[in-house]
């Protein structure tokens, strides 16, 4: 059975029209985010289904750009009295946010959420020491938890103290520019805003309070971009009131199209370039389908094209004569295509 099947059944099912947004979580090169470059994929498939009573959007993916939910939300919702999220298993970071702008959020016991406190990476954050082509990432959560640990666990409370905790935040090696830090606060309030603005959009209206329960949780109380909440949690716990347990045949057809874009994408796979050149060959182009959006009626993937060529470098190895180069045959590889 492919996709588009068993779409056609998951619509028969809920009484709605289907589109899938899935982004491979492969380790290595060949995955993808959530990104807005999504919006005219997606734009074009909706023009085509028309207005709408009700939109399932199944929804796989492990985050990317926190900009895209609200665009995303808000543009599904022009065309639609209803609008679902039907999640097979991950939907985290970006993927919680699109998820808590749906009127439901359909969740089998394989689903999961994310918090989504996200890390920040720009000009000002440290340089790597390992890379200093790249920027070390700044957590949101782990700026807050060093100053709830000064704060709340250590008791420090005047504005002097404070200071000095901060100082030696900034100064800490690599260094921290303060504007990185800004960053870091901006981004926070930011996602604070738009994960309200994703939840007051529902058609039944949450309350205040409720709402910023859920957005604390996911925020800040979870202390962990890799803790996982279940439907059970997530319903009860964190009371995001518009989960919804998926029954068995539904549940099933849930993990049946998980299945079918995991065997497409081989997501589960072990990345490794020696596998991917194959035995024996000195050059090989292999061609990789990374994300889909899906309807019964059409199918956009985003593809990369991969070129892997044996090659020898000179790897330094310490002896007791001192640092001496050894040739070693390896594995180099580079992007030589991409696109919808």
């Amino acid at each position: 059975m492919n996709t588009q099947e068993i779409i056609k059944k998951i619509e028969q099912k809920r009484g709605s029209k289907v589109i899938t947004y899935v982004t491979s979580d492969r380790q290595g090169p060949v995955n993808a985010r959530v990104a807005m470059d999504i919006i005219p994929i997606i734009s074009a498939q909706l023009r085509k289904i028309g207005k709408q009573e009700k939109i399932d959007l199944v929804l796989y993916s492990a985050g990317g750009d926190t900009m895209v939910p609200w665009r995303l939300v808000s543009m599904i919702r022009e065309y639609c009295d209803q609008f679902s999220v039907i999640i097979p298993y991950k939907a985290h970071s970006a993927a919680t946010m699109i998820s808590l702008g749906a009127d439901e959020i359909i969740m089998s016991d394989m689903s999961e959420l994310s918090p989504i406190d996200p890390s920040t990476q720009n000009f000002f954050n440290p340089i790597d020491p390992q890379n200093p082509q790249n920027r070390v990432p700044i957590s949101v959560e782990d700026m807050m938890a060093y100053f709830d640990l000064a704060k709340n666990k250590f008791g420090i409370k005047s504005d002097a103290e404070l200071t000095e905790i901060f100082k030696k935040f900034v100064e800490a090696n690599p260094s921290i520019h303060p504007l990185a830090l800004g960053n870091v606060n901006r981004t926070h309030n930011l996602i604070k805003i738009l994960a309200k603005r994703l939840l007051k959009s529902h058609k039944e209206s949450m309350k205040e309070d409720e709402i910023e329960k859920v957005i604390e949780f996911l925020t800040e109380k979870l202390y962990s971009h890799q803790y996982y909440i279940g439907r059970k949690e997530a319903k009860e716990d964190l009371g995001i009131k518009s989960v919804v347990f998926a029954d068995k045949e539904l549940s099933d057809l849930m993990t049946e199209i998980y299945e079918e874009y995991n065997n497409e994408m081989n997501m589960t796979k072990i990345w490794n370039p020696e596998t991917e050149i194959g035995e024996g060959n000195q050059i090989t182009k292999k061609d990789y389908k990374i994300a889909y959006v899906e309807n019964v009626e059409a199918s956009n993937y985003f593809g990369i094209s991969l070129e892997f060529k044996r090659v020898q470098q000179n790897i330094p190895q310490k002896t007791p004569a001192g640092i001496i180069n050894i040739p070693q045959m390896q594995i180099a590889w580079r992007m030589i295509g991409q696109g919808w």
